[in-house]
């Protein structure tokens, strides 16, 4: 990942009602939730929800897949992990000692990251 990515992704996660979309579509795992059930269950009017979606989408932290009338969108896993990798890069020198390497799982689209 490079920084530029990681700034856009910090950006839009840097936000309460995004970072709460963003939380719900990792519990949801490589299913995803429609847009309207995100709106339900965070209480969110549909045009707000529609604006925090888009700019998450625009920071490549989740993505959005047509369903006929209707989107479903997912979290991106591979971005998460890898802004996760980003911020985590080096740390502590590499000490093979060191208390501070991240303790979070991996999640794969594959992967039932809930």
């Amino acid at each position: 990942m490079e920084m530029n990515d990681a700034i856009a992704a910090l950006t839009a996660l840097g936000h309460a009602k995004r970072l709460a979309i963003f939380r719900l579509l990792v519990v949801a795992g490589p299913s995803g939730r429609m847009a309207g059930d995100i709106g339900d269950e965070l209480g969110m009017p549909g045009a707000t929800l529609s604006f925090h979606l888009k700019e998450l989408v625009h920071a490549g932290l989740i993505t959005a897949e047509p369903q006929g009338r209707f989107v479903c969108y997912r979290a991106a896993f591979e971005a998460m992990n890898g802004l996760i990798a980003y911020l985590t890069h080096n740390c502590c020198a590499g000490s093979p000692q060191a208390e501070c390497a991240p303790v979070a799982m991996a999640c794969s689209p594959g992967d039932a990251c809930c």
